[in-house]
């Protein structure tokens, strides 16, 4: 299993890099990503929550009731999702679809016990490599989306907090200043991981 980075540790705000070399390094991260990612109880993980800036993200909505019933083509098809979970993403990027914005509570595994309600378009298109490098559309709507953005987020350097309502923020504006605090002594005592 892999320390999670907590807020207030730089990598978090690192835009990832793009991944060039697919092979048993990074099938390797990947794969331990998925077990500190189920470990942790989350749906998602991103590299940069595991010390690397890297355009990579793993996520698994296996828990989700229904998880069948949510709205997706995986290119062109619609196979059952259950059958991909977990899903890894390499250099994804993601376009937002004409649909409605969504306001729903999100959590992250760099926040720990902080939960906010975040705003986002409720249908994506993402565009990303498998861990052989195949390239793959995913168009994906409701609580799909939201995971793939708010990890999507994550390799270009965005945190979920980026995305809150001010009010949101000033509610939660004391754990988050005691978060960041933790998050730099950890940062003084494990070190910057991309040093």
């Amino acid at each position: 299993m892999l320390r999670v980075t907590k807020y207030g540790e730089s990598v978090l705000r690192k835009k990832g890099e793009k991944v060039t070399e697919f092979g048993a390094k990074l099938k390797k991260l990947a794969a331990d990503m998925v077990e500190t990612m189920h470990e942790e109880d989350g749906a998602g993980l991103a590299a940069q929550q595991v010390g690397q800036a890297l355009e990579l993200f793993v996520i698994d909505l296996g828990w989700h009731e229904g998880l069948n019933d949510l709205p997706y083509e995986l290119d062109g098809r619609h196979p059952p999702l259950d059958l991909l979970m977990p899903m890894t993403f390499v250099n994804a990027t993601v376009t937002p679809l004409k649909s409605d914005m969504v306001t729903a509570e999100e959590g992250c595994l760099s926040f720990p016990e902080i939960r906010a309600e975040v705003t986002r378009p409720d249908r994506i298109r993402c565009e990303f490599q498998d861990l052989d490098g195949v390239r793959h559309t995913l168009v994906a709507g409701d609580w799909l989306a939201r995971v793939v953005q708010h990890e999507y987020d994550h390799t270009q350097g965005v945190l979920f907090v980026d995305r809150m309502a001010r009010e949101t923020l000033r509610a939660i504006d004391t754990p988050l200043k005691h978060l960041r605090k933790e998050g730099r002594k950890l940062e003084k005592a494990f070190g910057n991981p991309e040093d």
